[in-house]
């Protein structure tokens, strides 16, 4: 994967991003989404945020040597804090790494968010409590999808603020779309994951310690909203 030949998990969220956005990648790694974007002509202007100082430099070389340096902005800073506000961003990217720590990040920054920004995700699990603080923020997912790459399955999640949105526990846990649209890949994704609960229920049954009853109910409880889903 470079600049030019982006992973397929990458071309998808590029795919997601609006035609000439102001975008912000937090977590550029080396900076090949948005440079990749930049030599499309796909989009205005970016930055690419890195909070470690190896992906930054990877970054910046990556920028430098496609000669982007005046319309791609990188910078060492933690999360959101990337963003100033004369950048006028209208599409932040954050992907590869757990929804759990993608929604740290937002919510550490939410003072960066104008609330007009396109928030395209891609959470390497923890894809619940992501689409809880969507909920809780008033954003409203506008696309999901499902792909498998390098035996991965990946989730990319885009919202957008839009007020007042309630999502129901199942829905937290599929992705409300995903529920309806039941792509094969999804539906792949989700008989993995019911064998899954079920091996580790009945690792639990077999445990010569006491599991957490709490824990138990909740697995249990997870592998049949699964057996609905998938009948």
């Amino acid at each position: 994967m470079n600049e030019q030949t982006l992973s397929m998990r990458l071309e998808r969220v590029a795919a997601h991003v609006p035609a000439g956005a102001r975008l912000a990648d937090i977590g550029s790694d080396h900076g090949y989404l948005p440079v990749a974007l930049m030599r499309r002509g796909a989009i205005a202007a970016a930055v690419a945020g890195e909070v470690a100082m190896t992906p930054f430099n990877s970054a910046e070389r990556t920028v430098r040597e496609n000669g982007q340096e005046l319309r791609i902005s990188v910078r060492l800073a933690n999360g959101l804090m990337a963003i100033e506000p004369g950048d006028g961003i209208t599409a932040i990217s954050i992907c590869g790494m757990g929804g759990e720590t993608i929604r740290d990040i937002l919510d550490s920054g939410k003072a960066r968010l104008s609330g007009q920004e396109r928030l395209i995700l891609q959470p390497n699990g923890g894809e619940q409590p992501l689409r809880q603080w969507l909920m809780e923020n008033g954003y409203r997912i506008l696309c999901e999808e499902v792909l498998r790459e390098n035996r991965f399955d990946y989730e990319i999640i885009v919202a957008e603020r839009a007020g007042p949105v309630l999502y129901t526990a199942e829905e937290l846990y599929f992705g409300p779309l995903q529920m309806r649209t039941r792509s094969p890949a999804f539906l792949v994704k989700w008989q993995r994951m019911l064998h899954l609960k079920q091996q580790t229920l009945s690792n639990f049954a077999r445990s010569r310690q006491a599991v957490p009853e709490e824990k138990v109910q909740d697995i249990a409880r997870q592998a049949r909203w699964i057996t609905e889903l998938l009948a």
